[in-house]
């Protein structure tokens, strides 16, 4: 695998997926030297159950660790700083990672009681948990999800949880763009595995999960957060610190030279019978309401929803038409006449993709719904 790769699978069996994204990946024959001090880092922002869309699922340090013991690495460690406010191992226990360690035998490393160390990160002074700059191989990861700040979050800013407390505070009183483009300087990702499952629409700490039934391979977190900003309906460039870490040389923008491969493609399945939840509620609900769907995949639905959420926040989607917008395999060879997806290639209005990415959804929206 190297940079440019961005491996996709696609279900509910998140545990197996894992485990599968990593074989197809050769994950240990990147690490290499069996001896290596690994470390998985997920996103564990606060005392909350992966399924409100704030925090890493669980299953996937599972499959990872699984992964990793069977592959003769035995040096493994997980370790988080939840945000200001929250108590690690209380987040770790809640979400269920915490239990997944004890089983695996694997040490949990509380890194708000870590000490840190100053660095020097492309011209700013940022101090660093020591057991972050310890570790001989990093494995992030992070939620695709909103951010009410950042309007994204995924590798580059979990890497966040890597700081200590006092530096966390002084990351907001920057605007967070900017230290979090020159913190990844420091920090180095080696191994990116994406949590593209059920992030949140807009909000870090979760509650309105947008169900995707997705994880992700990377090697470049630049890559990475640009692809997640596009699969929330964003232009990468829109997204400040994804653009100012491109300018420090941590990555590439450039998802036209990126080779995407599909592993496996949910088939089948509505979101409202999907394993997350029984019908979309609160804002994904009311968003939803625009939506004609029938046996939709949730990546494509998923990905409709938050170009809609995009839409919303323009003030487009006043005075639309409730029900607008067909998705989904049961619209195989029907006319109509708004579609979104490949399914709907019959419709007068159709975008192709499968799944289209929800920046892509945006524009064509604009340009087709009456």
């Amino acid at each position: 695998m190297n940079s440019r790769d961005i491996y996709v699978i696609q279900g509910t069996d998140y545990r197996q997926m894992t485990m599968e994204l990593l074989k197809a990946c050769d994950l240990a024959g990147d690490i290499g030297d069996r001896r290596k001090r690994i470390g998985l880092k997920p996103n564990l922002v606060a005392d909350s159950p992966a399924s409100r869309g704030a925090t890493t699922h669980p299953e996937l340090a599972d499959g990872i660790l699984t992964y990793l013991e069977e592959n003769g690495f035995e040096n493994l460690v997980v370790l988080e700083g939840s945000w200001v406010g929250a108590h690690t191992m209380e987040a770790a226990r809640v979400n269920g990672i915490l239990e997944v360690c004890r089983r695996h035998q694997v040490e949990f490393l509380d890194l708000q009681k870590d000490p840190s160390v100053p660095c020097q990160a492309a011209g700013m002074e940022i101090s660093v948990c020591r057991q972050a700059l310890a570790l001989d191989y990093l494995i992030n990861l992070p939620v695709i999800k909103g951010h009410c700040q950042t309007a994204v979050t995924c590798a580059l800013k979990n890497c966040k949880g890597l700081i200590p407390n006092r530096e966390k505070r002084r990351f907001h009183t920057m605007g967070l763009h900017r230290p979090i483009a020159h913190l990844n300087t420091v920090i180095r990702q080696d191994f990116i595995l994406a949590d593209n499952i059920c992030g949140d629409l807009d909000f870090e700490e979760g509650g309105n999960p947008v169900v995707m039934n997705r994880i992700l391979a990377f090697k470049d977190p630049v890559l990475c957060d640009s692809f997640a900003a596009r699969t929330m309906g964003y232009d990468p460039y829109e997204i400040e610190y994804i653009r100012l870490a491109e300018n420090l040389g941590v990555g590439t923008t450039d998802l036209s030279q990126a080779q995407i491969h599909e592993l496996r493609q949910e088939k089948n399945r509505s979101p409202e019978h999907g394993k997350q939840a029984a019908a979309p509620r609160g804002r994904v609900g009311q968003l939803s309401g625009y939506v004609k769907q029938h046996n939709a995949c949730s990546a494509c639905y998923g990905s409709l929803i938050y170009a809609l959420d995009r839409l919303n926040e323009e003030g487009a989607l006043r005075g639309k038409k409730k029900g607008s917008i067909a998705i989904g395999q049961g619209w195989k060879g029907v006319k109509g006449d708004l579609g979104v997806g490949s399914c709907t290639s019959c419709f007068k209005h159709s975008l192709k993709g499968c799944p289209p990415a929800a920046a892509d959804i945006v524009r064509f929206l604009r340009e087709n719904w009456q």
